[in-house]
């Protein structure tokens, strides 16, 4: 079973100084992997850069113009959130390119799955704005690509950051050919995500949000994934699942107030792959999100390779939450969110 790996240096030059989204989080990412020899075991995938055009399935392109002009003069503050430097066009292009390389690679069947390592991450960047951290929409420009130049006709984007992925929402909110799953933690930023929001008119029910309360951890993202991802999943019948992987609901991460563990995270991703296996004949393309406590983050991204490779992840290296917030009732969102999109 070969399993890719996208990563390049570049990422690195994505510089955003003491800002919690740094190159610090890939770093800690791969020392991990070395270390563990788990890299060692994975398919190097070089990514390249993305396009202007492949940019342009999803942003506009006074957008994509206005983040080569930034980079060019050399960077600054975009808003409140998002910084980029001289070095973070080329980046953010080439995070846009190392999603579509994983998708080629997994749709040629030269991969049965592959994750691509990447920054700046992409899921709250809209088609004209940067916010939350991102500048393009990484994860959005690989299903474009996979459906406009690949012949994917449908695909399932599942998005377990604990944000909600407000510019895939948008991306896709009128696109019946890609379903999009997005549990996160509300209210929370960046405010979106509602149960309501379910897609447009011509779309309806291929977007479905499941906010969850703070304090919620592996009880209650596995009890969501078995009710409703599954099932959603299974009936849409996708023939590539790709995934907004964010590990920013880690108990030790301070940017959210969830207890998900390692463990937790992994047995998600066995879920993720069981789907993959029984729907689109495994192809399954990762694309990091957040993840902003670097032991957690750097522990995760290693479970989630070993469950790519058909491994057990072994014993969780941080164990179960050191805080508490309390034990969340989620009766009534599962309730209402099956009621919703019908599924039993």
């Amino acid at each position: 079973m070969k399993v890719g790996m996208v990563y390049d240096p570049i990422y690195l030059k994505h510089d955003t100084g003491e800002h919690v989204e740094n190159p610090g989080r890939l770093s800690a990412i791969i020392s991990r992997l070395e270390k563990g020899g788990l890299r060692q075991r994975l398919e190097q995938l070089e990514p390249r850069a993305a396009i202007g055009g492949e940019l342009a399935l999803v942003h506009q392109w006074q957008y994509i113009n206005y983040i080569r002009e930034m980079a060019g003069k050399g960077g600054g503050w975009l808003d409140a959130d998002t910084v980029m430097s001289v070095d973070s066009y080329k980046a953010a292009a080439f995070a846009g390119g190392g999603v579509i390389t994983a998708a080629e690679a997994v749709m040629a069947g030269q991969l049965a799955s592959a994750f691509a390592l990447v920054r700046p991450p992409g899921h709250h960047a809209t088609a004209k704005r940067a916010m939350g951290f991102c500048l393009f929409n990484n994860i959005a420009v690989g299903a474009r690509h996979a459906r406009k130049r690949l012949g994917v006709e449908s695909i399932a984007i599942i998005d377990f950051d604990v944000h909600h992925g407000n510019g895939t929402q948008e991306a896709f909110y009128n696109d019946r050919s890609v379903l999009y799953i997005s549990t996160h933690q509300a209210p929370h930023y960046p405010g979106t995500g509602d149960i309501q929001e379910t897609g447009s008119r011509l779309a309806e029910g291929t977007t479905l949000n499941i906010p969850l309360p703070a304090g919620s951890g592996d009880t209650e993202y596995l009890r969501v994934f078995k009710e409703i991802v599954m099932p959603a999943t299974r009936r849409f019948e996708p023939q590539l699942i790709l995934v907004s992987a964010g590990y920013d609901g880690h108990w030790a991460d301070t940017m959210s107030m969830m207890q998900l563990s390692v463990e937790g995270y992994a047995q998600m991703m066995v879920f993720i792959r069981e789907l993959a296996d029984e729907l689109c004949g495994g192809r399954l393309v990762l694309g990091l999100e957040g993840g902003y406590d670097l032991p957690a983050l750097a522990a995760s991204v290693e479970a989630t390779f070993s469950v790519l490779l058909g491994e057990s992840p072994g014993a969780d290296p941080l164990g179960k939450p050191g805080r508490r917030y309390g034990v969340p009732d989620i009766e009534d969102l599962i309730r209402v969110v099956k009621k919703l999109h019908r599924l039993g």
